[in-house]
């Protein structure tokens, strides 16, 4: 019997991502998809529906996000009368999609039981993470080098994590102190949360240019730590 409960995996310790990394997993051997602030690998699921006409509407949105296929209140795929036999029916905007055939002939309301649930209620098989409420800019500087970017990073993500972000340009991370206006920040936590704020919608409501300033992390060589 499928209920309209999704099936969760432990959210809570899925990374984040930004849209802008989803967008690039956008091929038949490659697929990623966000819906309802999930991040979902369908790879899977469109090798085992490849060559079929179900998989087009996933391929032509994949790298997309798809919220307005469901019904966040039912947590399940969008329905509608049908008007030729007013029967309720997944509504499929571009076409079926995988699963939708398994469930298309039953009531919305009184679903029987199935094999399988669709692939869209599997957060355990699909969900790799999390969708980003908020990308936003940080500055970092590597005192010791002068190497300097301004690169994306979640408002979710903690200072471990835009560590790993800015590994393209530090690979000894462990090597330095992370600070903020000369203050060692926890590198457990947000940059929130570590009171560096997001202050964009603050200058656009002054008349001002939301990059005017981007808050910059220093990366201080540290001696007395051991590279690896």
């Amino acid at each position: 019997m499928i209920s309209n409960c999704r099936i969760f995996s432990n959210i809570g310790t899925l990374p984040f991502f930004l849209p802008n990394e989803v967008v690039i997993h956008n091929m038949l051997n490659d697929c990623w998809v966000s819906y309802f602030n999930g991040v979902y690998n369908l790879t899977e699921l469109c090798q085992l529906w490849k060559g079929t006409k179900e998989i087009k509407p996933i391929l032509a949105n994949a790298g997309k996000d798809i919220s307005h296929w469901f019904d966040r209140e039912k947590n399940d795929i969008k329905h509608y009368i049908h008007p030729k036999n007013g029967k309720l029916v997944p509504y499929c905007p571009h076409g079926p999609i995988p699963d939708v055939a398994s469930i298309s002939s039953l009531s919305f309301n009184s679903k029987k039981s199935i094999n399988k649930f669709p692939w869209w209620l599997d957060d355990n098989k699909y969900r790799i993470g999390n969708l980003t409420k908020n990308p936003r800019p940080c500055r970092i500087i590597n005192v010791l080098t002068g190497c300097e970017a301004i690169i994306s990073v979640c408002e979710e993500d903690t200072i471990r994590r835009i560590q790993e972000r800015f590994s393209n340009f530090n690979s000894n991370n462990a090597s330095y102190i992370w600070k903020y206006e000369e203050k060692p920040v926890d590198l457990n936590k947000t940059l929130t949360e570590n009171g560096i704020l997001d202050e964009r919608d603050r200058f656009i409501n002054c008349g001002l240019p939301e990059d005017i300033y981007i808050p910059t992390l220093l990366c201080h060589y540290n001696n007395d730590l051991t590279m690896t």
